[in-house]
């Protein structure tokens, strides 16, 4: 039965459109696989105890967009992919509600607003921790997580669920090849260049960044994902030459002067 389940769950994700799909036992949060690690009250069960299974999904930022940044385009496209994780994550949750398995949905962020993340810079629950343990890929430099099929250009929503389904492996294979692009692009030094978790991003360095975009109407930043160069996305998009983020290799200038078009407009 809970085979059956998991089929349902991931042939409704593809129905959605929804290419990233993994899932991880609540327990999972309970062995510590580094240090430090969630702390108790933000695991599964400490927030909804009847959960058995963590179902994590994730939307892809399409790196030509993600490439303007920082713009409206980026922007707009960042809120669509917020909205429409919102949205799967409700209709997952609500499907297994309905056929008899309990289940809520944790929206994409936990906090109402910059100012307020300035304060206390975490969120009630870490969806990249959850998307770890559910096997979806490693955390790099930049403290995302990078996915084998994105890098580190994906958002997730996670859904609680009463029903036990079999999980999928932790990745074991290190994504991150340390480059260190995303720590020399980060245009505020709000990265350290260590491994995580040792290497934490400077949240409030960091927080102060988007909250001057936002202002502008051009947040978030994204500079350190849209550099990394970890994702087959790149090799679909013909994006595999990392040289195309330096702005004097004159072989990308049609790009440049795209990108500089898109961020002249529709931002103060």
């Amino acid at each position: 039965m809970s085979g059956e389940i998991r089929d349902k769950i991931t042939g409704m994700c593809q129905d959605l459109g929804i290419p990233v799909v993994g899932f991880a036992p609540a327990d999972r949060w309970d062995n510590p696989p580094f240090e430090p690690w969630v702390p108790e009250e933000f695991r599964p069960r400490a927030i909804y105890p009847e959960t058995k299974t963590v179902i994590v999904i994730g939307l892809p930022v399409s790196l030509p967009v993600l490439e303007t940044t920082p713009s409206i385009h980026y922007h707009e496209l960042y809120r669509t992919v917020n909205t429409l994780l919102d949205m799967h994550g409700y209709r997952v949750a609500e499907f297994l509600t309905g056929i008899g398995h309990p289940s809520i949905w944790i929206p994409r962020d936990g906090y109402g607003s910059i100012a307020i993340l300035k304060e206390k810079p975490v969120a009630f629950f870490s969806h990249r921790h959850a998307a770890y343990l559910a096997g979806l890929g490693t955390f790099g430099i930049n403290n995302t997580l990078l996915t084998p099929e994105f890098g580190p250009r994906v958002r997730f929503a996670s859904i609680f669920t009463s029903a036990e389904i079999p999980p999928d492996k932790v990745l074991e294979k290190n994504l991150c090849i340390r480059c260190m692009q995303c720590v020399a692009a980060c245009p505020v030094k709000a990265l350290n260049g260590k491994d995580y978790p040792e290497g934490l991003t400077e949240k409030r360095t960091c927080t102060a960044r988007s909250e001057a975009l936002a202002n502008r109407f051009i947040s978030p930043c994204g500079i350190c994902i849209k550099v990394c160069p970890v994702g087959a996305d790149r090799k679909r998009f013909a994006r595999e030459d990392m040289g195309i983020y330096h702005e004097d290799d004159e072989r990308f200038s049609v790009y440049h002067r795209a990108w500089k078009h898109v961020r002249s407009y529709g931002g103060r």
